[in-house]
């Protein structure tokens, strides 16, 4: 496995409709979002993922935990980390967790500034969101 820094990492924000998918790089501090993937009642289709583990090869994977604003946890914070566990379990790859708190919002406006309302369709505001999961993942890893 690559020292830590030189990672690849798949980042998801969990959702139970969509779940936004990016492929970050932890030596530039980057992701780029993939298709966000349809989920019924938060179950994906596995095969997609296992297709995104294969392509990728992720060192480590990052699942974005939806919590109150007051930092308490809610139904969705224990499905998404249901999702992890699940993610752990399937395919052996370290995960971890990370707030997602004012992800969706700041995927929003970045979306916004590209290209207005448009741009802001439900599968790219996930997947922008797992981007934004990243980028606050790693810089979390230097604190």
């Amino acid at each position: 496995m690559p020292d830590i820094g030189n990672r690849t990492v798949l980042a998801f924000d969990f959702g139970t409709k969509s779940i936004g998918v990016a492929v970050g790089q932890e030596i530039t501090g980057t992701a780029s979002p993939l298709a966000a993937l349809k989920a019924r009642d938060g179950i994906p289709d596995w095969t997609l993922i296992e297709k995104l583990y294969e392509e990728w090869q992720p060192h480590i994977v990052v699942v974005g935990l939806p919590l109150n604003m007051d930092g308490t946890e809610q139904e969705m914070t224990q499905r998404a980390r249901k999702f992890a566990n699940r993610l752990h379990g399937r395919f052996k790859v370290a995960v971890d967790t990370c707030d997602e708190r004012l992800t969706t919002t700041d995927a929003k406006a970045m979306l916004f500034e590209l290209g207005g309302y448009k741009k802001l369709t439900k599968d790219k505001v996930d997947s922008v969101s797992a981007c934004v999961i990243f980028a606050s993942w790693s810089e979390s890893q230097y604190e």
